[in-house]
């Protein structure tokens, strides 16, 4: 089961490593698209696009249906759950280093002076 779990991670990290891939996800967040309108922003051939889909859908990200001559592809949010979790780990982990430092900040600054106006 982990490993499955770093397999799936590993697909979707390498996934959204590439720019052209990430705004095919985003475009496919607002709404299904053909290949051709996946491909149309980056004045790629098909045949490129598709390779990038494939990456995509081996990733779990997208799904593609063919409609007679038309490959329809959609998004697939779940791999990006599995992300999100696994980044939780990190962010506590950041978060309690980032209190740390900040306790160990106001523990050691020194304290500000109480009297009415500042002296030049």
């Amino acid at each position: 089961m982990v490993e499955l779990l770093a397999t799936r991670l590993d697909n979707t990290f390498h996934a959204l490593a590439d720019p052209t891939r990430r705004a095919m996800l985003r475009s496919l967040s607002v709404q299904e698209r053909s290949v051709g309108e996946l491909a149309a922003p980056f004045e790629m051939s098909l045949a490129a696009a598709s390779k990038h889909i494939k990456v995509l859908e081996k990733a779990g990200l997208v799904r593609r249906e063919v409609k007679g001559r038309v490959h329809v592809c959609r998004l697939e949010a779940k791999p990006l759950s599995d992300v999100r979790e696994w980044l939780r780990f990190y962010e506590r982990f950041w978060g309690e280093r980032v209190d740390a430092l900040e306790a160990l900040l106001r523990a050691e600054a020194p304290a500000a002076p109480r009297g009415k106006g500042r002296s030049r």
